[in-house]
């Protein structure tokens, strides 16, 4: 096997030596294509997708591999030599008339963007059968604007005062270089936004502009005007006439009149819903999921948001929306047919998973059922069985009664489409993807050295506002109750002594009674019908209050004190804290294979009253795939707290502050394969001076000396329905060093600087 890896190897060596074998005489292979602009902000990266003609194909360190797989074989007679020209790259041969037509490609893209004079020569070196050429790019002064204005008002004073009020005409100022994107994306959102205003028939080619480059050198006055129809002296709105929904009915019904089967017809606040004898849905659901109803004036943003509130409904399988403009008593309308086909309503999935903990062997198993139209409204019942069991070597040190643990547990979901919510706030029922979600659970785990259980129940309003640019999250009432019925006396003295009182805190019996917001805002429209920002965004901020509810019953004399000194809710410890996240990430496109992405991300969490230390499970950690790479989760931290020498210390790389940064570049190798490049920055600390965690404590006069860093790099798949990540990550900066050796960019130790991180998605 070594012989023929040696020879292929010989191989790609000597095609390498003679990249022209297959150019024939007179033509020269294209071996680089080079830009030198001297236009600001237009460089070789902007101005290659206008070449028309580039070199053959070239891999990182390996080079131009399909050429020389393509120059190897001399004929087909052979197996090996077909594949080879199969996979294989003819040479790219020079082509003068395509670089005369990519030098006026430049040149054209350079005079849309306001340099009006520009002029791009193009020199070209052949030598040995091979052609380098490049093009030179001068831009010369660009053209600026003297004056913009418009003559909309004259035109149509409705669309002047709707553009007028949001600012919209105001697309150039004095001084601006004469860029005619910028003046098409400012026709784009003016159509957008009157054909939001009930503008159904506006299209982009009614605006126009008029440049004239005759007053002055480099100088441009520039009009912006409305073409009206032809047929009328203004641009007719729409309002929204009569509403038909289809109600799941089978075609056939009715596009077959010899089938007498009676059909549900009834108005629903001025709807009217369709329906066979056993609807499909009720009227309740289909309603506060429609935003085109009479009356309203249409905007392509709430049909949008219809097909989204209605595909998104589980028992749905798809939405067709038909709209039909019609003229009634001198008013134009949008009379609507929305047709719901059913989908499939029951889902039942198993799961059977092996383990290896450790080299202990076990087993783990599911069963979900799920009807998506539970009560008729589009609800979502789903009921979950789960269970593992695992066996594990006995270890006297471990005092354990058995060799084998188990764990098993139940959870129910239940989700409405339609925000339930009182009288008060009626308002907020018409938001888009809108849910109100209950769900409850219990789990168990029985291992040799305890019994642990777990019970939540939660309920949650979600919601979106317009184009989804705001996303909300309510939890009014979230408890999680957490008791330990059974501790073995090893277990006792390793985890629950005085000496451990953070672990003991952990492992405790406890009561969270929680209040959670959240709101989610990007800067583009998530359903991807408009182009993206030049700089896309996503913030996240949320906050998060527990134990006020059983503070306010103990407060009336409704609680009791235990033998500890806290205050009990139905006779158990609950806790009390405050914790607030903040979250931004922003990416910039260099083009469309280059990426550079940057996150920010910081939290604080605060006990009080009736808690000294924040539940195990609220607590932030550090180091993972999505924090800083070059830790393994939960090994970074808090602070310069280390204990390494005694072994794993899961229980303390825990954490009330948070704070990670994160720099990545990204680069599209193929379709399939993108390589990225990160720096990361970041640390847990203690909100508290903890005995068992020192050096732990958050201080704002040396936070930043404790800052951990990381560089490495990241290999994805990309499979478009699907990321698959590996990163590997080197310690830069390790504040769990000594000072003056927590830098170790310089002399690193493999072994202990480096982690290798397998994820899905990207990190951020």
């Amino acid at each position: 096997m070594k012989k023929y890896i040696v020879l292929i190897l010989w191989i790609f060596i000597l095609g390498a030596c003679n990249i022209t074998k297959k150019v024939p005489d007179g033509s020269y292979l294209l071996n680089k294509t080079d830009i030198k602009s001297d236009v600001r902000g237009m460089g070789s990266s902007t101005l290659k997708p206008y070449i028309r003609q580039k070199p053959n194909s070239s891999m990182i360190l390996l080079g131009r591999v399909k050429l020389h797989m393509y120059n190897i074989p001399d004929d087909t007679s052979t197996w090996m030599n077909r594949l080879l020209l199969k996979y294989g790259e003819p040479p790219v041969l020079y082509n003068e008339q395509l670089a005369v037509i990519s030098a006026e490609q430049i040149r054209l893209h350079l005079k849309n963007k306001g340099y009006l004079n520009a002029e791009v020569d193009t020199a070209v070196v052949k030598k040995d059968k091979k052609a380098n050429v490049t093009y030179n790019v001068t831009g010369n002064e660009p053209h600026r604007i003297r004056t913009f204005t418009d003559t909309i008002h004259s035109a149509d004073t409705t669309i002047y005062n709707i553009l007028n009020r949001s600012k919209q005409l105001e697309l150039m100022k004095e001084g601006d270089i004469f860029d005619l994107s910028v003046l098409e994306e400012g026709r784009e959102r003016m159509t957008t936004i009157l054909r939001n205003r009930g503008y159904y028939n506006f299209l982009k080619d009614n605006f126009y502009f008029i440049a004239d480059t005759t007053v002055g050198i480099n100088q441009v006055d520039v009009t912006l005007a409305l073409n009206n129809p032809t047929d009328s002296t203004f641009h007719q709105q729409y309002h929204m006439g009569n509403v038909t929904v289809i109600n799941g009915v089978d075609q056939t019904l009715l596009e077959d009149s010899t089938r007498h089967i009676p059909l549900d017809t009834i108005e629903y606040r001025g709807m009217r819903i369709i329906s066979e004898k056993d609807r499909f849905l009720r009227p309740r659901a289909i309603y506060y999921n429609t935003f085109l109803r009479p009356g309203r004036l249409y905007a392509d943003r709430v049909v949008e948001r219809t097909y989204s509130s209605l595909n998104g409904m589980g028992p749905v399988n798809q939405t067709a929306i038909n709209l039909t403009p019609v003229v009634r008593d001198d008013s134009a309308y949008i009379d609507t047919r929305i047709t719901l086909f059913p989908g499939n309503q029951h889902y039942t999935q198993f799961g059977v998973d092996g383990t290896n903990s450790a080299g202990d062997l076990g087993v783990a198993g599911n069963v979900t059922y799920e009807h998506r139209n539970f009560l008729k409204g589009g609800e979502t019942f789903r009921i979950q069985l789960n269970a593992a069991y695992e066996f594990i070597t006995a270890s006297d040190s471990l005092n354990l009664i058995d060799n084998s643990y188990y764990e098993y547990g139940a959870e129910v979901f239940l989700s409405i489409p339609q925000l339930l919510l009182p009288w008060l706030m009626k308002p907020l029922r018409d938001q888009p993807s809108a849910s109100t979600e209950f769900s409850g659970g219990i789990n168990y785990q029985n291992r040799p050295d305890y019994l642990r259980q777990f019970f939540n129940l939660s309920t949650r309003f979600q919601w979106a506002s317009m184009e989804w640019r705001l996303q909300h999250m309510l939890e009014p009432i979230g408890v999680t109750y957490v008791r330990m019925p059974r501790t073995s006396e090893r277990f006792r003295e390793l985890y629950m002594s005085d000496d451990t009182p953070i672990l003991r805190y952990s492992f405790e019996e406890q009561l969270i009674v929680r209040t959670a917001y959240s709101v989610t805002h990007t800067n583009y429209n998530r359903l991807g019908r408009r182009s993206m920002p030049a700089v896309p965004i996503r913030v996240r901020s949320g906050i998060e209050v527990a134990g006020w509810l059983p503070r306010i019953v103990t407060g009336l004399g409704g609680g009791e004190v235990n033998e500890d000194g806290y205050h009990t809710f139905f006779k158990s410890p609950y806790s009390e804290y405050v914790k607030g996240d903040f979250d931004i990430s922003a990416s910039y496109a260099f083009d469309d294979k280059n990426t550079l992405a940057t996150h920010l991300a910081a939290g604080v969490a605060y006990p009080y009253g009736n808690s000294n230390v924040l539940p195990f499970e609220k607590r932030y950690f550090g180091g993972g795939a999505n924090s800083v790479r070059g830790w393994s989760t939960r090994t970074l931290g808090p602070g310069t707290y280390s204990l390494d020498s005694k072994g794993s210390d899961f229980g303390r790389k825990i954490g009330d502050v948070k704070l990670d940064f994160s720099v990545e570049y990204r680069h599209k190798l193929t379709n399939l394969f993108e390589l990225a490049s990160f720096v990361d920055a970041g640390n847990i600390w203690t909100i508290r001076d903890y005995v068992e965690q020192p050096g732990g404590m958050f201080r704002w006069n040396s936070f930043y000396k404790e800052l951990a860093v990381a560089y490495g790099l990241g290999l994805r798949l990309d499979l478009n329905f699907l990321l698959i990540r590996v990163d590997g990550g080197m310690k830069a900066h390790n504040p769990a060093l000594a000072e003056g050796t927590r830098w170790t960019i310089f002399r690193p130790d493999f072994r202990r600087d480096f982690a290798f991180h397998f994820a899905i998605g990207y990190p951020f």
